[in-house]
């Protein structure tokens, strides 16, 4: 895919199993590979990243992703999550790495997190508001200062 390629991030609640790697890999596979805008297939792909994220990207260049095709995306991942149990479609989670191990979290347990120190203002922390591939290098995983998380740090 392009560095301008659209992108949707789903983050699960734990890391999934490599049976369960397996199963996402066969279901993206066939979703992307009949993936179409208006009877037009569109070029796309995905990724599994950390054990416990699911990218899929669409090339926009040519052919636009329409609400119809974006939402039979979403179908599909709403399947997934049916079988896996892990909040793909939950958007209110938060994700850092503390200790080279990524912690998901919601928003109600994130000042116990900073009272603790264990969520600081270098903390990395994953940034689901990304919508190109080029910003996955960049500005997908920085430090909480960077974030909207920066309000909890005293300045």
């Amino acid at each position: 895919m392009p560095d301008s390629a659209r992108v949707w991030i789903y983050q699960a609640s734990r890391p999934f199993t490599q049976e369960e790697k397996e199963l996402i890999t066969s279901r993206m596979t066939a979703f992307c590979n009949q993936w179409n805008t208006h009877g037009n297939l569109m070029p796309t792909s995905f990724d599994i990243k950390y054990d416990q994220f699911i990218i899929l990207s669409v090339d926009e260049s040519k052919l636009g992703a329409s609400g119809c095709s974006i939402d039979s995306s979403v179908r599909t991942l709403r399947e997934l999550d049916e079988v896996l149990q892990v909040n793909l479609l939950d958007q209110g989670k938060i994700s850092f790495v503390n200790q080279d191990e990524i912690t998901i979290s919601n928003l109600a347990k994130i000042k116990a997190f900073i009272q603790e120190g264990q969520l600081t203002e270098t903390t990395k922390v994953f940034n689901p508001m990304i919508q190109r591939k080029e910003d996955l290098n960049s500005k997908w995983l920085i430090p909480a200062s960077e974030s909207w998380l920066s309000r909890y740090f005293s300045n």
